[in-house]
């Protein structure tokens, strides 16, 4: 039963206004009805394939938050039940969401995802191109997704410091859009930390699941 006290105990730890997602990627479904069975219902997974087979196979009031880089041309596969959409970096895939989302008659939530490393291979917009994306007449268009927010990954580093300030201005940035409520910084390394920095939705997954297969 670690899975359920790896979450009451991440729980007892953060404040009300934090959603906790468990990241599932990869793990099996049993794990993951251990943790829907402890009260848990956000969950994120990175691969398109994967989600869909775990949404048509678990509990339908599953909130699905899908946190990988998602491809134009797999929006279509998660467009009918995805609950939040994070990690999104250009107008052209927001386009595409907005597209898949009108044929399912739904709005979409997504998630800006913001450039805060100093790694090349991180992905995400720089402050002055996110402005730029919400400011401009083609997104203005886009009726069929609600932008809640921001998410970003800082550097990986054991450079406390870096990070702290990494995730501090992301919620800088954040705090010029009062009308989005959602700041997704931290993982099972660096939540505590990106809660003091104005967090409020942290990514868990082997804290709660244990250590990845990485193998699959």
């Amino acid at each position: 039963m670690f899975i359920s006290e790896n979450i009451s105990e991440i729980k007892s730890q953060i404040p009300n206004n934090v959603t906790l997602v468990a990241v599932s990627k990869t793990k099996p479904n049993d794990a993951l009805l251990e943790a829907y069975n402890s009260g848990q219902r956000d969950f994120g997974e990175n691969y398109v394939q994967e989600l869909v087979d775990k949404q048509n196979e678990l509990p339908k009031d599953i909130n699905w938050h899908f946190i990988g880089h998602l491809q134009s041309n797999k929006v279509k596969y998660i467009a009918p039940f995805v609950y939040l959409i994070h990690g999104v970096d250009s107008l052209k895939l927001l386009t595409e969401i907005n597209k898949e989302a009108l044929k399912n008659n739904r709005i979409i939530s997504c998630l800006l995802q913001l450039y805060i490393a100093k790694e090349e291979t991180k992905f995400g917009l720089n402050f002055e191109e996110a402005t730029e994306l919400l400011s401009s007449k083609e997104f203005s268009e886009l009726k069929n997704i609600s932008i809640k927010g921001f998410m970003a990954m800082a550097s990986n580093t054991d450079d406390v410091e870096q990070i702290k300030n990494e995730f501090r201005s992301a919620n800088i940035y954040k705090m010029k859009f009062p009308n989005f409520p959602i700041l997704s910084i931290g993982m099972s390394s660096d939540y505590e930390l990106a809660i003091k920095e104005g967090s409020t939705l942290i990514r868990v997954g082997s804290k709660i699941f244990g250590e990845r297969n990485y193998a699959v």
